[in-house]
């Protein structure tokens, strides 16, 4: 496990006031960090000026996955060129969302009765499947959403293919509501931005469906702006589905950028240094639909 520092700390300025912060986490690398370190670390992030004194209050180590981008994008066992499946198995009479019917997967030719059609010793299996398109770990474009939006088959390859990742790790935070803040540290210009909450622990359990992490609409407009490729999430819904608004699909959607539900595995990426794809079959007037989403680590 990671280790990061716990802290409180005051700010004094040389030409009057101050600021002070409370709980304040950072990674470290190693199991201890001095106070002179901290103070430094702390003027360079937040860009201060003029301080006169600094002090460190409270402080703790504890271990905890770090939250920044590390210089390399390697494993904890050191492995590189890694590919990490982040998608959920799709499985007969599993339910993704309340409301929405099970996938029905069955043979529509089993082997056993195809050894009645080809040569001996020869034998197929052709499956069936009967879903909704919301299913497993899917994406949304913008047909989803707006009747004139464009479709699965008219979806950019570069949007979704090989595209270069980073993870916002909330992991752990106490409000549900994720708002266009924890976004602000991150380059989300060309990216696809996966936000990490840690709620596809509860997959396949009824506490999935109920209070799970969504994105405001101050975020989505946030990364809209910064110029993010696609957003994911590894939760029920990116938006906040206890009324009837969807204030991010809106904003994102018609800004022709994807969205991808329902992901799972982020922990086991890195803040960056990955490529990331979800690419959906090209199916004409759907604007959903489950993807095999991974990502690749660079060697």
């Amino acid at each position: 496990m990671d280790k990061r520092v716990c802290f409180d700390f005051e700010v004094e300025f040389s030409n009057g006031g101050g600021i002070q912060g409370q709980d304040f986490r950072l990674d470290i690398d190693g199991d201890d960090i001095s106070d002179d370190a901290l103070a430094a670390y702390i003027i360079k992030d937040l860009r201060l000026l003029m301080v006169g004194t600094v002090r460190i209050l409270n402080k703790k180590v504890i271990e905890e996955r770090h939250k920044r981008a590390a210089g390399s994008a390697e494993l904890s066992d050191g492995t590189s060129g890694t590919v990490v499946d982040l998608s959920h198995v799709i499985e007969s009479g599993m339910i993704t969302y309340k409301g929405l019917p099970a996938p029905l997967i069955c043979d529509h030719l089993s082997r056993e009765q195809s050894r009645k059609v080809y040569a001996a010793g020869t034998e197929f299996q052709i499956g069936r499947i009967e879903m909704v398109s919301n299913t497993g770990t899917y994406i949304d474009v913008p047909f989803h959403r707006y009747a004139d939006g464009h479709d699965l088959t008219e979806l950019a390859l570069r949007k979704v293919s090989d595209v270069p990742g980073v993870v916002v790790r909330v992991t752990g935070a106490i409000e549900r509501a994720i708002d266009w803040h924890h976004f602000a540290p991150v380059d989300c210009a060309g990216h696809a931005v996966l936000v990490h909450t840690g709620w596809d622990r509860h997959w396949r359990t009824d506490r999935y469906f109920e209070g799970h992490p969504f994105l405001t609409e101050k975020a989505a407009l946030y990364l809209r702006d910064q110029g993010a490729l696609l957003v994911g999430i590894d939760s029920l819904n990116i938006d906040d589905i206890s009324g009837g608004a969807r204030p991010v699909h809106s904003i994102l959607l018609a800004a022709e950028i994807p969205i991808v539900e329902h992901l799972t595995g982020l922990a086991a990426l890195p803040a960056s240094g990955f490529r990331f794809t979800a690419v959906p079959p090209k199916i004409k007037g759907m604007g959903t639909f489950p993807v095999r989403a991974h990502a690749h680590l660079n060697a």
